[in-house]
């Protein structure tokens, strides 16, 4: 049977057996006992380790969320930040240097398909921005710190990643989710 080597999972209340550690439910049948007691309900990543022949019971570790990405290379999801205004979108960057490609999202950027790769580039570190209900513009006019009234000069690229949507409004959730999949054939990871 195929099992991944390490799954997100969230820490149960049900004690362990031996008082060592604490169990976490990852989505398989049993919860994995883990080397650290911690809070109940957090989420964690969990690197399995393969059981011995003598243990019926599925062990792991917790490890830092960006540990699948540095020791395998493999995909592992993206992080959400919420800023009080779009300057701190920026200044509050957790990355030195900052972001090496700025993405701005709205009804009123390029269209989505008239793009290619090579006007996105290679990155590091991107970030993709979305607005609320009144898009990134409404947010800008709120931010006294910028004196500037175009969102699309905040970004290398502003996209419409919706074009033709139907509606005058795309819930977030949903507009992260067709924004990834319309930027997976367009973006090179550098």
């Amino acid at each position: 049977m195929y099992c991944l080597i390490y799954r997100e999972g969230v820490v149960s209340t049900l004690p362990p057996k031996k008082g060592k550690g604490c169990n976490v439910d990852v989505g398989l049948r049993k919860q994995v006992l883990v080397d650290k007691c911690l809070q109940p309900y957090v989420r964690v990543t969990v690197k399995l380790i393969p059981n011995s022949d003598d243990s019926k019971r599925q062990k792991g570790i917790v490890v830092a969320p960006s540990t699948p990405k540095n020791e395998s290379g493999i995909y592992w999801g993206y992080t959400v930040r919420n800023a009080d205004s779009i300057n701190e979108v920026f200044t509050k960057c957790p990355y030195p240097g900052g972001y090496d490609l700025k993405i701005g999202t709205s009804d009123k950027g390029i269209d989505i398909d008239q793009t290619d790769h090579t006007q996105l580039g290679s990155f590091k570190h991107a970030l993709i921005c979305f607005g609320g209900v009144h898009g990134l513009e409404a947010a800008l006019e709120a931010d006294q710190s910028i004196d500037e009234e175009n969102p699309s000069t905040l970004f290398d690229i502003y996209l419409n990643t919706c074009p033709n949507q139907g509606s005058r409004t795309i819930r977030t959730e949903e507009a992260v989710l067709i924004t990834l999949a319309e930027l997976r054939s367009k973006m090179k990871l550098g």
